[in-house]
């Protein structure tokens, strides 16, 4: 019978999760070779090979592709163990920005919770230049946000592409002014729309400004347009840039800053980090290609 060592198996899913073996042995607090030689040893084991590896690009082989969620759960069920006999819980305060947490988020802290049961998670959902300024002032542990443009720092998640959404049926009359619906003033997604519009001499008028379930619903209705992050645009809208010739707007990145050093936080941030990129690949694919068909301009702040 074939059995697996921890160590190994954490060496694999830690090169899955960050696409590096050099960023997979920081995270491990150990060296690359060390790293080459724990996946080796798996592969040799389990008869397959798990990692291709080219000088420019890591990524799963097929049967790597199939053994993660298996090798995931291998390390889950280690952990509970283990928490079963250090019982003591663990306060980790969590933000996510508002503009970034989707309908994949409850998915997300469950897979995070499964990892280590010892963890009392406590989520805080805000703007992204709240969650930041928490996070500076040590009342967060780590946080999810779109990027700051005076903050380079933080690990990048993947890219935030953005449209202009419209029910199916929307109608915008000629010479009128764009009926928009935005989040309130404070919302980075309204400001860069607008900032969009000026630059092309659009004129807008905001018919519906407020909370998301607001905003969702106007656009659904028909009543508006509004700029939304392509992942988490209402299901029964459609990308409404070309049909009325709007200006494209500008990407984002979604990013992940953290102040945790205890080892089994990190592997537990670790766990929520790769699960979300793994939620978000294929509708950041969709929105790339979309996106790269538009024509570039530049914004500037004012």
């Amino acid at each position: 019978m074939t059995t697996l060592e921890v160590d190994a198996v954490q060496a694999f899913v830690a090169i899955a999760d960050f696409q590096s073996f050099t960023r997979a042995a920081q995270l491990l607090g150990t060296t690359q070779g060390a790293i080459s030689v724990k996946l080796k040893r798996l592969e040799d084991r389990l008869g397959v090979r798990l990692v291709e590896r080219t000088p420019r690009q890591v990524r799963l082989s097929a049967q790597g592709a199939v053994f993660i969620e298996g090798a995931r759960e291998f390390l889950a069920a280690h952990e509970r163990a283990l928490a079963g006999l250090l019982s003591s819980r663990r306060r980790f305060g969590l933000g996510i920005a508002a503009h970034v947490a989707g309908p994949e988020l409850p998915t997300l802290l469950t897979r995070l919770y499964s990892h280590d049961p010892g963890l009392c998670i406590e989520v805080r959902l805000e703007t992204s230049r709240n969650l930041l300024g928490a996070f500076d002032r040590g009342e967060l542990d780590a946080v999810i946000i779109r990027r700051e443009e005076d903050r380079r720092d933080g690990e990048t998640l993947g890219p935030e592409h953005f449209g202009w959404f419209a029910s199916p049926g929307f109608q915008q009359a000629s010479g009128e002014p764009l009926r928009l619906a935005a989040l309130a003033p404070l919302c980075g997604v309204r400001g860069i729309a607008t900032q969009a519009l000026d630059a092309v001499g659009i004129a807008w008028i905001e018919v519906f400004v407020g909370v998301s379930t607001a905003v969702n619903a106007a656009v659904s209705a028909g009543l508006a347009i509004a700029p939304f992050s392509c992942r988490l645009a209402p299901a029964d809208t459609i990308e409404v840039s070309k049909r009325f010739g709007l200006p494209p707007l500008p990407s984002s990145e979604i990013v992940l800053h953290s102040s945790l050093t205890d080892m089994r936080s990190r592997k537990a941030l670790q766990t929520l980090a790769a699960a979300f990129r793994e939620k978000n690949t294929s509708v950041r694919e969709t929105a790339s290609s979309v996106h790269n068909n538009w024509p570039k301009i530049e914004l500037h702040e004012t």
